[in-house]
């Protein structure tokens, strides 16, 4: 069991608030009130009304998020979106404290682009000069990108990816964002990497990739569900007596073949 408040200052060094505030984000205590000890933990991309049974089961002291469980002040919110408006209301009326860790997560040390930097066996691993949200490094050895790129959607634990080759076919640096940063694509092209992963990557942006003789690796959003095994690494080392329960329940969509 841990005081909350050491957890929140050990948050606070690691995955400061301002970085989210910079991406005009919305992160922290969303629903409930914060208890003064914290012993039980459920870990969530996101908390939804599918998983609240499993959750309530399990007798959190708390629930952390990836995705904001509240994407802009209440009023904004609760205005447009009557489902989520009587959902978080329940949650505090039962006192389900609801804590989300996004963009500050993403680019926080120990979060989500270092363990994604990881996972891919980069080495070198550092921001990116211009995104510091995303992560670049250098293959041990050089591969055919297709051959990276299988073994990247292997190691990620998704179903498929979408491969742009049109740059090296021999690569020696990748580049890399969790989520839905095909944008940043220029920048990883402009500071030198071979190939940039990311997701969600609309028609307009493949086709300027593609005009631009670079590599892009469009992996479903879902590589994000290494935000539980990453966050819970980073309660176990600093409170291993910590009970965690992760719950992953988003999948990527079916692939279907003509």
């Amino acid at each position: 069991m841990i005081e909350t408040r050491k957890l929140l200052r050990y948050f606070g060094k690691l995955y400061p608030k301002r970085i989210a505030k910079e991406n005009h984000d919305f992160v922290g205590l969303m629903t409930g009130r914060l208890p003064e000890k914290i012993e039980r933990i459920v870990i969530c991309l996101d908390l939804d009304r599918s998983i609240i049974e499993e959750v309530l089961d399990f007798k959190p002291d708390i629930v952390f998020t990836h995705h904001s469980f509240i994407y802009g002040t209440r009023f904004q919110v609760f205005k447009k979106d009557e489902d989520k408006k009587e959902f978080a209301l329940y949650l505090d009326e039962i006192n389900l404290p609801v804590y989300s860790l996004h963009t500050n997560f993403d680019s926080g040390k120990q979060g989500m682009n270092d363990a994604l930097a990881e996972k891919l066996e980069l080495i070198n691993i550092r921001p990116l000069e211009n995104n510091p949200m995303a992560r670049g490094g250098e293959l041990k050895e050089p591969l055919k990108i297709a051959e990276f790129a299988s073994f990247a959607t292997r190691v990620l634990n998704v179903p498929y990816g979408l491969l742009i080759d049109k740059g090296e076919q021999s690569i020696k640096s990748v580049a890399i964002v969790g989520g839905a940063g095909s944008r940043s694509w220029k920048v990883a092209k402009e500071e030198g990497y071979d190939l940039f992963i990311s997701g969600d990557a609309p028609h307009y942006v493949r086709r300027d990739i593609e005009l631009a003789n670079y590599n892009y690796l469009d992996l479903p959003h879902e590589i994000e569900n290494i935000f539980m095994e990453q966050l819970k690494k980073v309660l176990l080392d600093f409170d291993p007596t910590l009970k965690i329960k992760t719950i992953i329940h988003e999948i990527p969509p079916k692939v279907i073949k003509a």
